[in-house]
């Protein structure tokens, strides 16, 4: 198995190889590795005691973060490496100012995990909820260097508790604890005798509180709001957008909407805005000093704004849900507003259990959207109480972060 383990990551490296010539994220992919150990070495030398935090990509970021700031703050002369494997991850944080160096994971090979780990030699090490690399993780263990596995959820479903999962599920005892969001990944993970574990729920509560208590006013939407009731809709894709961009154009409601896509890219912009009349929308970055009072549309053309743009809405729609993944909820939820998505939801526990509480609602089609807005904005009452749910709901599930650092000081 570690044989076709290893031949799986050289074939993985040689397709993202092959296909950088014509894609940009492959290409930084590979650009981004080039001379990793040497950029390494320059931007560590001299470095003490270190703690090492490893990300998918953003989404995982954003897990881990409220536990790397809490660790900073802490103990300022610490050193935190923070490492992505996904290209889109990376981009968005290199300047992270939190942690000392930010840089891409090596693939994970035995002479890359050795290099690595002999250079770093890290004092902690936070893998964060997704992240399986068996030499990596080996190559730490052989060293004694605490490895901890954070807000992770696992399934019956995934390669460690198939028939043949034998050694991948090994890889889970490289691990000194592991941190899960609920009862179910750590009754799974004792039944195979994986210890210890403990159920610290799901960092991204501190998270998004925070986020909510730092986010700054944004006086040009309270203008374009005005006294109608808006509906944010974040990280949209095309068929999220059809949904939204239908209602509007049918509902009889005094409604404003704001759409964040997820792509930003100027052929995105221009497609959205193309679908309502000039004198309904503007577009953020080309609104200048115009009354916004006037649009009932504004579309967001720019990353960063979103978390601070729910807490204006009435309703959200957060996108993805018709596609890979459900995007971030908590964003919208922990500003006591209730959130809509689409039907690919059942991954997702906090969508899963807020659609129970009646603080979410999932829609398959058009119509399901469209009983749902008109029901919401013919009684305000049942929108509130609805919001209510989805903030409570926040409030009670955040504290993982303090939770995980007791049990490491433990």
């Amino acid at each position: 198995m570690r044989l076709l383990y290893l031949f799986g990551i050289q074939c993985y490296h040689l397709l993202v190889r092959a296909a950088s010539p014509f894609h940009s994220k492959a290409r930084e992919f590979i650009r981004g590795r080039k001379q990793w150990h040497a950029d390494l070495e320059t931007n560590t030398a001299g470095w003490g005691r270190t703690i090492w935090f490893h990300c998918a990509s953003l989404g995982e970021f954003e897990q881990g973060r409220p536990l790397l700031e809490e660790l900073r703050a802490s103990d300022p002369q610490v050193k935190i490496l923070l490492t992505f494997f996904s290209p889109s991850g990376y981009r968005i944080r290199k300047d992270y100012p939190q942690a000392d160096y930010v840089a891409y994971l090596p693939l994970d090979t035995p002479r890359n995990a050795r290099k690595f780990v002999d250079l770093v030699r890290p004092q902690k090490v936070f893998f964060i909820k997704y992240e399986y690399w068996y030499f990596m993780l080996r190559r730490l263990h052989r060293h004694n260097i605490p490895v901890y596995l954070v807000s992770a959820i696992f399934r019956k479903d995934q390669l460690f508790f198939r028939w043949y999962g034998g050694w991948f599920r090994r890889m889970l005892h490289f691990y000194r604890h592991l941190f899960v969001q609920d009862n179910p990944s750590r009754d799974l993970l004792k039944a195979y005798g994986i210890r210890p574990v403990t159920v610290s729920g799901d960092t991204r509560f501190d998270r998004v509180q925070k986020i909510a208590a730092a986010a700054p006013a944004v006086p040009f939407i309270e203008r374009f709001r005005g006294d109608a009731p808006l509906m944010v809709g974040g990280s949209t894709w095309p068929p999220d957008e059809e949904l939204l961009i239908r209602y509007y154009h049918e509902t009889s409601h005094h409604l404003k909407m704001v759409i964040a896509p997820h792509e930003v890219h100027g052929q995105n912009i221009r497609r959205l805005a193309s679908r309502f009349k000039p004198e309904e929308v503007l577009v953020w970055s080309q609104s200048g000093k115009e009354d916004p009072g006037r649009a009932r549309v504004l579309i967001i053309d720019t990353i960063g704004m979103l978390s601070s743009l729910y807490g204006y809405g009435k309703l959200a729609y957060v996108g993805g849900a018709f596609g890979k993944g459900l995007h971030n909820i908590l964003e919208a939820a922990t500003y006591g507003v209730p959130v809509i998505f689409g039907p690919r939801h059942q991954k997702f526990r906090e969508a899963n259990e807020l659609v129970e509480q009646g603080g979410a609602f999932a829609v398959s089609d058009y119509a399901a959207l469209k009983d749902l807005m008109d029901s919401f904005l013919a009684h305000p009452r049942q929108l509130e109480a609805a919001g209510a749910i989805a903030g409570s709901y926040v409030t009670t599930h955040a504290g993982a972060t303090r939770l995980i650092l007791s049990k490491i000081v433990e």
